[in-house]
């Protein structure tokens, strides 16, 4: 979650544009030739940081991290490495090692060694063609220079050519010549040091965890290649290797769910140059996880190998169904949406020229590819049903059990649609809507209760701000099917307050609100409440999530006063800070547990004023963790939650029931 300073006017302002000669002049005199700035060397990197590596959050300071490991993880897919090491040192640098082919060294074109030219000059590097690499997860050839240009320091040592070769940089800039260090001797490959710049960052401090679920999800997709992690903060250490590939990265997502067939169904080929693999196997949850890679790059927004993955699924599950006889003429061909419910799967492209569609590369855009993963997919899974019919069966049951309880939620939905705002009828009674009509300027709270509910209509700014109330708790729509959420009475008002629909047939484009805040109280029930609402629209609202729409506010805990000054605090640590201020003085300190104890105006000032409030932006980073912990916490096996309380309650200090 991103914490949000929310410092917007409600209110628009208008300011009078410059008109006539003093216009033309005033613009002539700012804007001219002399203005035009040219940045040279990897200024433009410490200039705009943003344009190259996303923030300088802790999200852009892993982000350095993914680029200089993806050039060892692309060693390894070259079938030049076999291990990679990463270490977080206690003073805050950060080493990547591999046993590649190092880097080149030696004269270059430009003048200057090989070495210095790929970690100072933007698009310089061996994944354009030339040779060096027939598949890469590198596109635009800036990451190590980027690197490079966002730390206080940098050195490279790469072993190679019978000695070992090393360079020092200073925030981009080579400090020493290409030299050699040492003879090369049994050491092979590519090593790292470097240390981020804090003065392009707002945190330098490395996530063991983070980094840990993104080797993990690497060794996955690259095989036979040994990755190790060690924390030297901490003395911790993690290793990572699958000989399974992404039959092991599938069961491991499955692992706290029943799956309904023990053995993946799995396909590996070569279609000339491409190279495809796909595993899958289905469980007995409503929700549908699939990831898609190319090049190892996580592809969060599909692409052609996510359309020839389900028209093969579609395709290949239909014709063994009515072969079978399990799939009858009269309950006609199951679809996309029936096939693909309960399913994990992990598809992995990797070709020599990706083309992604984006700076982000979230989505890949070759042609070619959806027919080379459909054929490959649709002899795997032919194959793997006929030599296990009685997994095919409990497939196809799944899905037919699915295709009706669709049917079902379809004519439940449009009980809701033809009784909601859709169609002119009036809103849920318990909505308080505000006079606003325009989504992006547009609010709705969803208050735990009608106390807090009370309080929040009438301290709210009606212009742009709504209020829902929530009686009771929320359905748990992680063990619950589509036809069962829509029949909620907790749940259906707020799919109509919100306007867009559900599930398949959801419409970012008809919300009612582009800012939809959750507020719960302080305690147990509000936590478990605030969850149950998260699991929603995760599951079946992810763009809400994805558009960034999706908050949670953060109303204070304390209110600390001496009659005549008061001041509130939204933790413990806040709460001694703000006491301290009033020394000498007499303070009562009033705890909140529950939304309900605020007064309309202290609400107001403190949770859903913008001037003054705080906010924190709903974000998912790692989409195969987010859907592990969703299932973990609020799904159907009691074991693995207990496991996940044991452990994490060992770091519980302050325990407030």
């Amino acid at each position: 979650m991103t914490d949000v300073g929310d410092r917007e006017a409600a209110a628009e302002t208008t300011a009078r544009p410059a008109t006539g000669r003093k216009a033309k002049a005033a613009a002539g005199s700012e804007y001219g030739a002399a203005n035009i700035q040219v940045l040279e060397g990897l200024e433009a990197v410490r200039r705009r940081p943003g344009m190259y590596i996303g923030s300088t959050d802790v999200r852009g300071l892993h982000h350095l991290v993914w680029e200089v490991v993806d050039n060892s993880i692309d060693e390894a897919m070259a079938g030049h490495a076999t291990t990679v090491l990463v270490t977080i040192h206690a003073d805050g640098r950060m080493t990547v090692q591999d046993d590649g082919r190092g880097v080149p060294v030696g004269r270059h074109a430009t003048g200057k060694d090989a070495l210095e030219v790929v970690h100072t000059v933007l698009h310089a590097g061996g994944k354009f063609g030339g040779g060096g690499y027939k598949v890469s997860g590198g596109l635009h050839g800036v990451g190590i220079s980027v690197v490079n240009a966002l730390s206080s320091w940098l050195r490279v040592e790469s072993s190679r050519d019978g000695g070992v070769w090393a360079q020092e940089y200073v925030r981009g800039k080579p400090t020493t010549k290409v030299e050699k260090v040492g003879p090369q001797g049994h050491r092979r490959g590519t090593r790292t040091i470097f240390e981020p710049d804090a003065e392009m960052f707002e945190s330098t401090e490395f996530s063991f965890d983070t980094i840990s679920q993104r080797l993990r999800e690497s060794a996955y997709l690259t095989k036979g290649v040994w990755i190790t992690l060690k924390d030297e903060r901490v003395d911790r250490e993690r290793s990572f290797y699958f000989e399974g590939g992404l039959v092991s990265f599938v069961r491991h997502l499955n692992r706290n769910k029943e799956t309904l067939h023990s053995r993946p169904i799995y396909c590996e080929r070569r279609d000339g140059s491409t190279s495809i693999e796909v595993a899958l196997q289905y469980n007995d949850s409503y929700a549908e996880n699939v990831l898609a890679f190319a090049n190892n790059i996580n592809t969060v927004d599909g692409g052609t190998h996510i359309t020839g993955f389900r028209r093969a699924l579609t395709r290949s599950l239909n014709d063994w169904a009515k072969k079978a006889g399990v799939l009858k003429d009269a309950d006609g061909n199951l679809s996309g949406e029936d096939v693909r419910e309960g399913l994990t799967a992990v598809v992995s492209v990797k070709l020599t020229d990706p083309q992604f569609e984006g700076q982000t590369k979230a989505k890949l855009g070759n042609a070619e590819v959806a027919g080379q993963v459909e054929a490959a997919l649709a002899d795997a899974i032919a194959q793997h049903l006929e030599e296990n019919p009685a997994d095919g069966r409990r497939i196809i049951e799944k899905c037919l059990m699915s295709a009706r309880a669709r049917d079902a939620a379809r004519k439940a939905r449009d009980l809701v649609i033809r009784k909601g705002a859709l169609d002119g009828m009036s809103l849920p009674g318990k909505l308080a809507d505000c006079q606003e009509r325009d989504p992006a300027k547009s609010e709705l709270y969803i208050v735990e209760g009608d106390s807090a509910g009370g309080s929040a209509k009438q301290g709210r700014d009606r212009r742009f701000q709504a209020i829902l109330p929530l009686r009771g708790k929320l359905l748990n729509v992680e063990k619950a099917r589509l036809d069962k959420i829509l029949s909620s009475e907790n749940v259906k008002p707020l799919i109509i307050a919100l306007g867009g629909g559900i599930g398949d047939s959801f419409d970012i484009a008809k919300l009612r609100y582009h800012r939809i805040i959750i507020m719960t109280d302080a305690d147990v029930d509000g936590a478990h409440i605030r969850t149950l609402l998260l699991t929603f629209f995760y599951r079946h609202m992810p763009e809400v999530i994805d558009s960034g729409f999706l908050y949670i506010a953060q109303p204070p805990l304390y209110r600390v006063s001496t009659g005549k000054v008061t001041k509130y605090a939204k933790s413990e640590k806040e709460l001694d800070s703000v006491v301290k201020q009033f020394t000498t003085k007499n303070v009562s300190v009033q705890r909140f547990k529950g939304l309900g104890e605020m007064n309309a105006d202290q609400l107001w000032d403190t949770t859903m004023n913008p001037e003054t409030r705080t906010l924190l932006q709903v974000e998912v980073e790692e989409a195969s963790v987010a859907d592990s912990i969703f299932t973990m916490l609020m799904g159907e096996r009691v074991e693995p939650r207990k496991d996940f309380i044991k452990t994490e309650a060992r770091k519980v200090r302050n325990l407030d029931i």
